[in-house]
């Protein structure tokens, strides 16, 4: 593509984010799975001026790193189905760019130290970002899910294996 030039983009974390989850190992696929699951995501201190106002949030959406997952395969087998899918058509880990969404109850704030629960996250990973979760923003109407349309309901049930740590 004209005008498009590969060029190594870097991010620094914020945060780091804390959950029960030492090991992907029994974790939860996704937040939806993660009810009563609570973490705390700590914010570095020279962002913490950043969290100001955050508090009047129910829910926020976490952007991190998946540090863990090493390389990426363009087709996946995910964890609520048996047929090879696009990663682009999934949420796995093992992606070119291992980046994650959470969307995550804020149950809290301590100076910076965000409560929150719904963690689908392995303890230790790195935070990027953090945006608020907004209804009239995030959530959308007449949507299609693909693939999963038939396999949404085994996402709250499902667990993860080792299958996309590298």
């Amino acid at each position: 593509m004209q005008g498009v030039e590969e060029e190594e983009i870097r991010y620094r974390p914020i945060g780091i984010i804390h959950s029960p989850f030492k090991d992907v190992r029994g974790m939860p696929i996704q937040p939806t799975g993660a009810k009563g699951i609570f973490g705390t995501v700590e914010v570095f201190p020279e962002f913490c001026e950043g969290l100001k106002d955050i508090e009047g949030f129910s829910h926020i959406i976490l952007v991190y790193h998946f540090h863990r997952s090493k390389g990426y395969s363009l087709l996946v087998k995910p964890f609520v189905d048996d047929q090879k899918r696009g990663v682009f058509a999934t949420r796995a880990p093992r992606r070119p760019n291992p980046i994650g969404i959470s969307v995550v109850r804020l149950v809290r704030v301590e100076g910076c130290t965000l409560h929150v629960e719904g963690v689908d996250i392995l303890d230790g990973t790195p935070l990027l970002d953090i945006k608020p979760y907004v209804p009239e923003f995030d959530a959308r109407n007449n949507v299609r899910i693909g693939w999963l349309e038939e396999k949404v309901h085994f996402v709250r049930k499902k667990r993860s294996d080792d299958g996309f740590e590298g």
